[in-house]
């Protein structure tokens, strides 16, 4: 009987280039293997972004990325979801969120944000951090996850869907979170967009008052730009600049909280597959509607900072996210007029487009059962709107 020499290799010695083996596929073939595996659900991504886009403009104060996400969830609980859609949207829930993330820096120039002056942006950091840090401790005291009461306080103190789909790459968080934050973004800002307007009105508010308010506490940019423009061109102004200047903490906020769990992770044993447990209590497996980007899949991505890096397994998140450097990056090049005219202006719309064909993906991953029960989520965010709202005014009125 014959034996085989080691070598030293893992490799079957039927995967070598031997007489009658298979050839491996060469580099060419293997690009147009992945490129018809991403086509469905790709695909169908930019039907929904279409969609998403189209009734955004017709709903004010509405983003087409929070449109995505529902049309997301919408198309797996009503059986729509095939698994040949499941490369593809896996690829737009965290290549094309993270590259949306990074074209967001290019939308902020500090000196616009700097000449706000060093008491608005007091202001805007204290409300920030406030509600960032009061969110996360009453949704521990009100039974909300941790997780998700970190998505919720990212979303209502930073800047919305972004910031919640941002902090997801770092949080280990599942699909089910994501949607239920979102839900909250969603349901609050809106109602902020009638309800300032007439509290600033009783508050007899000056037009830069009111902006500087509006930008300071309402959770999504397009919410903010409703407001402004329904108010007038002197509220607008500060009110856009102002939300921007939230948008540049979402960086430090994400790489501070990687950081930490970083930290909490070296502490402690390696943990098993964890399973999603609703506010009621029951258990369930993360992702089991459609799972385009949960916490439970391995990300093969090769690189650091998907969901699937820190829910389990007791791996640690980098301590600065390749995104985040990325957004840090991107904002330099901005505020120092390195990028033409035509790309700035260009640049809304394109990270429109990605952030809702990453939202859309992660939407896909939503058990709807699941989130209907998440009645203590949509307390602890009414309660962090409270709170930023609260902040913001007492800084405006004390700045005067």
């Amino acid at each position: 009987m014959a034996f085989l020499p080691f070598t030293g290799s893992s490799e079957h010695p039927t995967d070598r280039h031997a007489p009658g083996a298979a050839p491996r596929p060469g580099p060419v073939r293997r690009a147009a293997a992945e490129l018809r595996a991403l086509a469905p659900g790709l695909g169908t991504a930019a039907v929904a972004v279409v969609l998403s886009t189209s009734l955004s403009r017709a709903v004010p104060g509405m983003s087409a990325a929070v449109i995505a996400v529902a049309c997301g969830v919408v198309l797996t609980n009503l059986g729509g979801f095939h698994r040949t859609l499941r490369p593809g949207l896996r690829f737009a829930g965290r290549r094309l969120l993270r590259l949306a993330i990074v074209l967001l820096g290019l939308q902020i120039a500090l000196p616009e944000v700097l000449a706000l002056g060093w008491r608005a942006l007091m202001v805007i950091a204290a409300a920030t951090g406030g509600t960032f840090l009061a969110t996360r401790w009453i949704g521990g005291r009100i039974g909300v996850s941790p997780r998700r009461s970190l998505l919720i306080a990212t979303g209502v103190s930073v800047c919305g869907a972004a910031a919640v789909a941002a902090m997801h790459e770092v949080a280990g968080s599942d699909d089910d979170d994501v949607a239920s934050a979102i839900s909250v973004v969603v349901l609050y800002g809106s109602a902020t967009i009638v309800a300032l307007p007439l509290l600033a009105r009783l508050l007899g508010l000056t037009p830069h008052q009111f902006g500087v308010w509006a930008g300071a506490s309402v959770h999504e940019v397009a919410q903010v730009a409703a407001i402004g423009a329904a108010a007038g061109a002197g509220v607008l102004a500060s009110a856009v600049v102002v939300k921007l200047a939230r948008v540049v903490l979402l960086a430090p906020i994400v790489a501070l909280t990687s950081v930490t769990l970083r930290r909490g992770t070296a502490t402690r044993p390696p943990e098993a597959p964890r399973t999603a447990v609703t506010e009621g209590g029951v258990a369930g497996t993360p992702g089991t509607a459609g799972g385009a980007a949960t916490s439970g899949d391995a990300d093969t991505s090769g690189d650091a900072g998907g969901p699937g890096d820190t829910a389990g397994a007791g791996r640690r998140p980098p301590v600065m996210p390749l995104f985040v450097t990325g957004f840090l990056t991107m904002m330099i090049a901005r505020s120092t007029g390195l990028v033409p005219a035509e790309v700035t202006q260009a640049l809304p719309e394109v990270t429109g487009v990605l952030l809702a064909a990453a939202l859309f993906g992660l939407g896909t991953g939503v058990n709807l059962r699941e989130l209907v029960r998440g009645g203590r989520s949509l307390l602890l965010g009414g309660v962090a709107t409270a709170v930023i709202g609260v902040i913001s005014l007492l800084g405006v009125v004390i700045i005067g």
